[in-house]
């Protein structure tokens, strides 16, 4: 079995939700043990829209997770876990809330 080292909770938005979604990442920011990024305004890496994301560890998972189900008011939240296998972390291993988005995988793709 793989080890998950950690998890990231990417929070999507627009110019439309920005204020709500930086709500939402600066309240789970003080609720949990968890690093807060930047709320980045345009796509970064495999993300197909501006998203904030959020680092946290295995033992926040149980807690920060229905949270956020419970919190999000209608925000795309893209979560995955960190095992080394950045492909795999993004796809097969992911968990979605709201609209399933479809990443740019291929970057993590090898030739």
């Amino acid at each position: 079995m793989q080890t998950i080292s950690g998890y990231h909770a990417h929070i999507y938005f627009d110019a439309d939700s920005y204020a709500q979604a930086e709500s939402l990442c600066l309240e789970a920011q003080r609720r949990f043990d968890l690093e807060m990024g930047r709320m980045h305004r345009k796509p970064v890496g495999p993300h197909p829209h501006w998203s904030c994301q959020l680092s946290f560890g295995p033992d926040t998972f149980a807690s920060l997770i229905p949270w956020l189900s419970l919190n999000r008011n209608g925000l795309d939240i893209f979560i995955h876990p960190i095992t080394g296998n950045h492909l795999l972390d993004h796809s097969d291993h992911a968990l979605w809330m709201g609209t399933q988005q479809p990443l740019k995988l291929d970057m993590f793709r090898t030739a």
